[in-house]
């Protein structure tokens, strides 16, 4: 069974959010700028009832700064999120495994 658009939104929002909210915890500065910028691009996306993540997609909507800063949010939050966060993690990994599975994501 799919998941709805809306579902799948407000997962990723909630996986995104935490991953940046790790992240300013450790780091200097305020992620509000940024979770409320990846918001407004994930609430956006036209592509939403058929992408896996934005990695994946074929379209980058963040603008290079912001695209910059969540590539650091990744680097450094990606591997902390299965302490902090597992349930998160594991949905996050079963999605991306069921999608290469059948095809549908390039390999990285």
């Amino acid at each position: 069974m799919k998941k709805d658009k809306d579902q799948k939104r407000k997962d990723e929002i909630r996986l995104v959010s935490e991953m940046i909210r790790l992240y300013y915890k450790h780091h200097e500065g305020d992620g509000q700028a940024l979770i409320d910028y990846a918001t407004l691009r994930i609430n956006k996306c036209p592509f939403m009832e058929t992408k896996t993540f934005c990695s994946a997609c074929k379209v980058h909507c963040y603008r290079k700064e912001e695209r910059e800063q969540i590539r650091a949010v990744m680097r450094y939050a990606g591997p902390r999120m299965l302490l902090r966060h597992p349930v998160l993690v594991i949905r996050h990994l079963l999605v991306e495994w069921k999608e290469k599975r059948e095809g549908r994501l390039k390999a990285v």
